[in-house]
């Protein structure tokens, strides 16, 4: 395999990552709150030119962070072995579960969100056992290496928020758009399911960065409880800039 593809793919993937994420923040602890102080005319005129601008960066941000990150799993840990311990291949049953888990797990994510964890702290706390299940899974199942654990954590909520961005997201998006932009109410459920999502996506977006730079040096995170703990931690310091970008004003 040809040794520039490595670097080439890292190149895309952090230039369309800080895109994408830059943008679900600002979606999130700006564009949210300012929104929110405008009336329905300021709307009518604001919204069909700013957010189908910013959506088209965000979406294709999603994407290529996502498809460049899967290309760089196959590269790194797939064909490097560094999924395995001690670099030693082993393709059994467990870790082929797990790998399909990790990427098609996002559809028992969408169902669970719609048909059974509808209240957000439900969301919160059962999202959160959830991951730390997958985790302990990762490592102790399969037998993974502490950076197979990582990575596949990243992956697969890269994949859940990608997911969302696409299907959920800019479809909902385009239709509140065009009604705002037609002078009509956005449909209420429209609006509630892509905030939902939105907002899913941000609070993933911070154990996401960790797994990813924590997939190279794992000193500090070295069990699987550590990842429990770093997970809710950084959900915790979500919450905390939810509440904050609601206290910060304009002139």
């Amino acid at each position: 395999m040809p040794q520039w593809l490595d670097p080439l793919f890292r190149w895309i993937h952090v230039i369309a990552g800080i895109t994408w994420i830059g943008l679900l923040y600002f979606f999130n602890w700006i564009n949210g709150p300012f929104a929110a102080t405008l009336d329905a005319e300021s709307k009518k005129k604001v919204v069909p030119e700013l957010l189908p601008r910013a959506l088209y960066w965000f979406r294709w941000g999603a994407a290529w962070t996502w498809f460049t990150g899967v290309l760089l799993l196959g590269i790194v840990f797939y064909h490097g072995r560094h999924v395995f311990e001690g670099n030693e291949a082993n393709w059994g049953a467990a870790t082929i579960i797990m790998i399909v888990l990790t990427f098609f797990g996002v559809h028992i994510y969408d169902v669970l969100v719609k048909k059974v964890l509808s209240d957000p702290k439900l969301q919160f706390f059962g999202g959160w056992i959830l991951a730390s299940g997958v985790v302990y899974l990762y490592r102790l199942w399969p037998g993974w290496s502490l950076r197979g654990m990582a990575i596949h954590l990243g992956v697969m909520f890269g994949t859940f928020m990608a997911f969302n961005v696409w299907f959920r997201i800019w479809p909902a998006q385009k239709k509140i758009i065009a009604a705002i932009k037609n002078g009509e109410a956005p449909d209420g459920d429209l609006a509630k399911l892509a905030g939902t999502r939105s907002k899913h996506n941000t609070y993933m977006s911070i154990p996401l960065v960790a797994a990813m730079l924590n997939a190279h040096d794992v000193t500090w995170l070295d069990m699987p409880w550590k990842w429990s703990l770093a997970i809710l931690g950084g959900w915790a310091v979500c919450w905390y800039l939810y509440g904050l970008s609601k206290k910060v004003e304009g002139f």
